[in-house]
């Protein structure tokens, strides 16, 4: 999805720089509900449990971002973007929002492990516990993501991805932070290119329509081989934050540079090779690559791997940067919205799923994507996701699809030693 389903508790400040941050436990949500406690406290129990040391606020902001992007993208008629067209920007939407979900997944896993170390000194257990809970954690979204595209909604649910990307970030995890950038770029570069040699063999294939239905399951609409390259530099991300809050200004640097560099350089070199039919030639020859750097959204390509993955760490920087000034207090609904995404992301859906179930009993003709989106559904469904998650996260705590996959995954956690995620 481009959710980001459940986040571990975030640390608090680093002991000493460079060294792993130190201990701060978070209040758990059966302690924020602890029968004891008045009303009143209880409210500022769940208050509390968004603000450090309980959760990097930045992060929550930066997935209601996303959230409300993807809400966009999906509900709302968005132009193509043309930079020097201010009236289009809303296009930033496409194919940037999910890939900035992808790489704040990386970020959870990064916050993940450093909650691991924190709570255990014996090293293969800690591993072991915090390796089965995410594979776990993995598996029951790509099966929520499997039993969610059946509903037929018209857009490509992206949950069976992000388990894979879930996986695939579990060894990930052992490489060093300058490993990880490594590997992001080289990812970013390479990947495109084998993403669109498969493409182009499936549909020349006679049965490529069904290994491409095949290959769905795993969220091929977000290839893993390239998005693999987000989850590498979200988690590299999520080091940087973790080792010291400030250097989120270098993230909101080079992400701006990046993107510069893939949608001001390489990936207008890449459109216009598809403007001239560069992609119909044959694969792997000179015009096809050049094509292959194009930077359209959900195109694969080059520019769009460099461009979008940039801007993501952009976003990722400016929210930390924000969440460390007071005006993270005013942001607080979009924050609260961005503490439960997985919720947010089923929610609407669920919706659009039971709208379809019943306008096509009504009437046999409607269209599930054009007659919704005529609807204009977007604005209420994003207050109504700011202010449903607001209330939720005030008087209940974390959000209900993400207590209940806390909940599914706590047992092999416990058995690792690495104790329970918390709220954040």
């Amino acid at each position: 999805m481009a959710e980001e389903p459940e986040n571990p508790d975030t640390p608090g400040k680093p002991e000493k720089r460079g060294n792993p941050p130190a201990a701060r436990p978070s209040a758990s949500p059966e302690r924020r509900a602890e029968p004891g406690r008045t009303p009143l406290e209880r409210l500022r129990a769940n208050f509390a449990a968004l603000e450090p040391p309980a959760r990097l606020p930045g992060i929550d902001l930066a997935r209601g971002l996303a959230v409300i992007g993807m809400y966009a993208a999906h509900l709302a008629v968005i132009a193509p973007l043309v930079w020097g067209r201010p009236e289009t920007w809303s296009g930033l939407v496409s194919g940037r929002s999910s890939i900035l979900f992808a790489t704040l997944a990386g970020v959870s896993l990064a916050i993940a492990a450093a909650a691991a170390r924190r709570r255990s000194r014996s090293g293969p257990g800690r591993w072991w516990g915090l390796r089965t809970q995410l594979a776990l954690r993995a598996a029951l979204i790509w099966l929520l993501g499997i039993t969610l595209d059946d509903l037929d909604v018209p857009v490509y649910v992206i949950l069976p991805a992000y388990g894979v990307l879930f996986l695939i970030g579990i060894p990930l995890l052992r490489l060093p932070t300058s490993g990880l950038f490594a590997l992001a770029a080289l990812l970013a570069v390479s990947m495109p290119v084998a993403v669109a040699a498969i493409d182009r063999a499936l549909a020349e294939r006679p049965d490529g329509a069904a290994i491409e239905e095949t290959l769905r399951l795993f969220g091929w609409n977000y290839p893993f081989l390239l998005w693999a390259a987000f989850i590498a530099a979200g988690i590299g991300a999520g080091r940087v934050l973790l080792t010291s809050p400030r250097r989120a200004w270098a993230l909101l640097v080079s992400g701006a540079a990046l993107a510069g560099l893939g949608y001001g350089i390489v990936g207008p070199i890449g459109a216009r090779a598809v403007r001239s039919g560069a992609l119909e030639a044959p694969a792997g020859s000179g015009p096809w690559l050049i094509a292959v750097l194009q930077d359209a959204p959900h195109a694969s390509g080059v520019g769009e791997a460099v461009g979008s993955g940039g801007f993501a760490l952009a976003v990722i920087g400016a929210c930390a940067l924000i969440g460390a000034t007071p005006l993270r207090l005013l942001l607080w609904p979009l924050r609260a919205l961005g503490s439960m995404p997985l919720t947010a992301y089923v929610a609407h859906i669920l919706i659009w799923a039971v709208w379809i179930a019943v306008g096509t009993a009504r009437d046999p003709a409607l269209d599930p994507w054009f007659d919704f989106r005529a609807l204009d559904p977007f604005w209420p469904m994003t207050l109504g996701a700011l202010l449903g998650c607001s209330l939720w996260a005030a008087l209940l705590g974390r959000g209900p699809m993400e207590r209940l996959l806390g909940l599914l995954t706590r047992g092999p956690t416990r058995r690792g030693r690495v104790g329970r995620p918390g709220a954040g």
